[in-house]
């Protein structure tokens, strides 16, 4: 049977078993290694205070927001596109 990816669409190698995390949208339980990780900034400060303190001299440090998502649902954001079956193969970065 022929092989759609090298990696077998995980990022495990040869480490055993990885933890499962949840994914954010739908929930469902996801191999920590198969899950695509988002990560992004929230700051809980509104924008024209913010510039008010930043005017002063404050630091404000944002806060960081990690979520996980099924390839499925990763697909259905557009977090990861579809690639045809000789970009699948392909090692690197996605985005």
């Amino acid at each position: 049977m022929p092989k759609k990816r090298t990696s077998r669409g995980r990022t495990k190698g040869g480490k055993g078993s990885s933890g499962t995390v949840h994914c954010s949208q739908c929930g469902a339980m996801v191999p920590r290694d198969k899950a695509k990780k988002v990560t992004g900034r929230i700051t809980f400060v509104e924008p024209a205070l913010a510039k008010e303190l930043r005017a002063q001299g404050a630091y404000i440090a944002p806060s960081t927001d990690v979520k996980f998502y099924c390839v499925s649902c990763a697909v259905h954001r557009g977090i990861v596109k579809v690639r045809s079956e000789a970009d699948r193969r392909m090692t690197g970065r996605l985005r």
